[in-house]
């Protein structure tokens, strides 16, 4: 069954639904923030860390052009039943694996490989999901509040997974995010179809759609993006236990209610003022939050860090995804969120295997040196492309 008259309101019952769904399936994502010392705790080192994180990412990339095509072919709402599924399974294989890292080290690259299409699948299907449901005018906002589901699930996940390896260990760990992906799958189940029968497959392919002048520069800000996101998920953990400060969840959940709170507060702002207004801001808000774990010595640099960095989160990623898909027909939307998130997880692959080399030459604060200026970069990129 299709919706039939999706785009009259932001907030409508199937909004809410696969909100609530999208939370636990981030949630189950989010645990693994702390799967780097799962690596360490098994005689991994920083380049380790950024190969098995890297790896999730890569399959995310290299399969995006498939799961567009899916989105866009078989229906947004098989697509994320089957993501989410993989999300929910894939979890309990990491209980396999015991003893040292180098018994099983291909083995847990093939796991994550996996694991990694199951996230690309639910990310590409919710978000295309959610534009087909959302009016043109409110599309920036209700973007946003739909991402703001994911962000309070990306400060859950490691808060929820920091108590539990602490207390029982990573057997849990592994269960705790397996339990998480089956409530979003099973909360799934309710929705209906958002992509109307009568609407058929384009004939533009996922590359030609790629070589559009604001298609690919938004897929350079989102890789660039994604290569921020991978030192905040990779690398924060180890730096704060290495530092021998409290939790490292205190980061999460200062980026992610910063973020949520921009959310609450500026949703729309850029669709009133636009985005190209608003995104060169958020680069540098971004990008400061990542230079300032530069020089972590306490807790108040870790939240001080998190609400910067979340804050610019909280603008550039509605920003980004509202202006690579407003004003473009329906029938290529799985193929243009594909690009947009495989853009992400493209960033978020090469920067978790390049910091890692970063980190093992020139430590943590060389990682997050890195990644700020990568964002820095951005914003070359995008007063050069769009002026």
């Amino acid at each position: 069954m299709a919706i039939t008259n999706p785009r009259s309101t932001v907030y409508s019952p199937t909004f809410f639904l696969i909100s609530i769904s999208n939370f636990f399936t981030v949630s189950s994502f989010g645990c693994f923030f702390l799967f780097p010392l799962f690596i360490t705790a098994r005689g991994g080192q920083e380049k380790d860390i950024g190969i098995l994180m890297g790896s999730f990412a890569l399959s995310s990339v290299l399969c995006r052009p498939w799961i567009s095509h899916m989105v866009d072919r078989f229906g947004r709402k098989r697509s994320y039943s089957l993501g989410t599924a993989i999300m929910s399974f894939t979890p309990l294989v990491y209980l396999l694996f015991e003893g040292g890292l180098h018994e099983y080290y291909l083995s847990l690259i093939l796991v994550r490989l996996i694991h990694g299409v199951g996230l690309a699948i639910c990310f590409t299907a919710s978000f295309t999901y959610v534009a087909d449901i959302l009016p043109d005018k409110r599309l920036n906002e209700g973007i946003g509040m739909f991402g703001a589901t994911g962000l309070i699930a990306l400060a859950a996940g490691p808060f929820i997974a920091e108590m539990v390896i602490k207390e029982w260990g990573f057997d849990l760990f592994f269960l705790t995010s397996a339990l998480l992906g089956l409530m979003g799958f099973l909360l799934q189940l309710f929705l209906p179809e958002s992509m109307a029968q009568e609407e058929e497959e384009a004939d533009e392919s996922f590359f030609s759609i790629l070589r559009k002048e604001r298609i690919i520069t938004v897929a350079l800000l989102a890789f660039l993006f994604g290569f921020g996101l991978a030192a905040s998920g990779g690398f924060v953990a180890p730096f704060v236990e290495e530092k021998g400060l409290g939790l490292a969840s205190l980061y999460y959940i200062s980026y992610s209610a910063a973020a949520v709170i921009t959310r609450l507060l500026g949703g729309r702002i850029a669709d009133r003022i636009g985005e190209e207004s608003v995104i060169p801001y958020a680069l540098i808000l971004t990008g400061s939050g990542l230079l300032m774990l530069m020089f972590l010595v306490g807790d108040i640099v870790l939240v001080a860090s998190g609400l910067m960095a979340g804050c610019g989160h909280g603008f550039l990623f509605p920003c980004l995804n509202a202006f690579i898909i407003r004003d473009e027909p329906a029938s290529i939307r799985g193929k243009i969120t594909g690009i947009f998130t495989g853009g992400i997880d493209g960033g978020s692959f090469v920067g978790s295997v390049t910091l890692g080399y970063v980190g093992q030459a020139a430590g943590f604060s060389g990682i997050f040196f890195v990644a700020g200026a990568a964002l820095f970069a951005g914003l070359l990129i995008y007063k050069k492309r769009i002026n």
